[in-house]
């Protein structure tokens, strides 16, 4: 728990000017977001351009750059899961654009992140619209799916980066991820 209070702390301080504290900061941080790199990659094509590496470098670029009020580590993690997702899908449009519309390998969400064990073929950018018509319905579903299963966050970190209970993460996430599945089953 000392941990999360350091980070808390040297974000409160890096977005009071200290560029110190970012330094302090990164070797705290990185291993973390190499895991929610890793995490993203995980769905994406074998043959990926883009590394876990460049993903993590390429979201911390952008988060140095941002003036964000961090609340908290759960809050930073949270910002830098979205940022990675955003980061792939841009990727994704580039990579199609060039190709004029050439086929995207599938990609699946893992059996152990969906509860009924099925798997979905389905590339980036038809996740990110169904998230994206998700969000346009129920934003925090759509925020609770992207923080968990993109993202990593637990159902504690996710309450916590959302200020809801972990038993409302529960709920509107098993709703969230139902909608998801059927989204993509019927496009």
């Amino acid at each position: 728990m000392a941990a999360a209070r350091a980070v808390t702390k040297l974000l409160e301080d890096w977005r009071a000017g200290d560029r110190e504290a970012l330094g302090e900061l990164t070797p705290l941080v990185y291993e973390e977001l190499r895991r929610l790199a890793a995490r993203h990659m995980r769905s994406e094509r074998p043959n990926h351009t883009l590394q876990a590496t460049a993903l993590v470098n390429e979201a911390f670029i952008r988060m140095a750059g941002m003036d964000v009020p961090w609340v908290d580590r759960a809050h930073f993690y949270a910002v830098a899961s979205r940022l990675m997702r955003r980061i792939l899908v841009d990727h994704a449009k580039a990579h199609l654009s060039s190709k004029r519309g050439g086929g995207e390998a599938p990609l699946t969400l893992d059996a152990e992140r969906v509860a009924d064990e099925r798997t979905m073929p389905a590339d980036i950018l038809e996740i990110d619209e169904a998230l994206s018509r998700l969000e346009r319905l129920d934003a925090r579903k759509s925020d609770i799916v992207v923080l968990h299963f993109f993202g990593g966050l637990t159902y504690d970190e996710t309450a916590e980066a959302l200020g809801i209970s972990a038993a409302t993460v529960h709920r509107e996430l098993r709703l969230g991820k139902a909608w998801l599945l059927n989204e993509l089953e019927v496009r």
